[in-house]
């Protein structure tokens, strides 16, 4: 899950990073929207659902009017314990980031896929509101089994990873070990 984490990450990134620079070439708002979730075990038959979304914008002018609506958890599926999954702001200035939270509880077992949040803005050089998008979430497994992970499974698995590279690395370090210090015998004649 690590890597699918890291590999998400770096996805974003180069997303952000090309958003900005078609972003700059145009005098207006440009809106990168980034929603990730994390789940928590509270007790049997529950699972705490804690929704982040970051919104960035990367144009080179400030967008107005700016709403964030969130509908895709459903009320028979999920119940809502804090926060709200909409939001509006005055504007957003060119360069800024606003991050909006809130949390959930699941009601229900099983595979879950969220849609995308919604984000509206305005530009006061077009008369209709702009849409953007937030980045899709893979689908989360709620109140799943999760097995026992032993620490002896840990160990057998960063050998398997790591074991001829830290094999490696101890023979060259004890080749080095060897060259460098003087032997026994040197030391007795003198």
């Amino acid at each position: 899950m690590t890597t699918t984490i890291n590999v998400a990450h770096i996805f974003l990134s180069i997303i952000i990073l090309f958003a900005s620079a078609i972003a700059t070439s145009a005098d207006s708002p440009f809106i990168v929207v980034h929603k990730k979730v994390s789940l928590s075990r509270l007790k049997s038959g529950s699972e705490q659902i804690s929704v982040s979304i970051d919104i960035y914008n990367k144009g080179s002018s400030t967008g107005y009017d700016v709403s964030l609506d969130d509908d895709s958890w459903p009320q028979d599926t999920f119940d809502l314990i804090s926060g709200t999954p909409s939001k509006t702001w005055e504007k957003l200035e060119s360069g800024s980031i606003v991050t909006h939270s809130f949390v959930l509880e699941s009601k229900v077992k099983g595979m879950f896929q969220a849609r995308p949040a919604v984000i509206k803005f305005r530009v006061p050089t077009k008369a209709s509101l702009q849409e953007a998008y937030s980045t899709i979430l893979l689908p989360l497994d709620i109140l799943a089994d999760k097995p026992q992970v032993k620490k002896l499974d840990i160990v057998k698995r960063l050998i398997a990873t790591y074991g001829s590279l830290i094999s490696v690395v101890s023979s060259v370090a004890i080749f080095a070990y060897l060259i460098a210090s003087p032997s026994k015998s040197s030391k007795k004649r003198r």
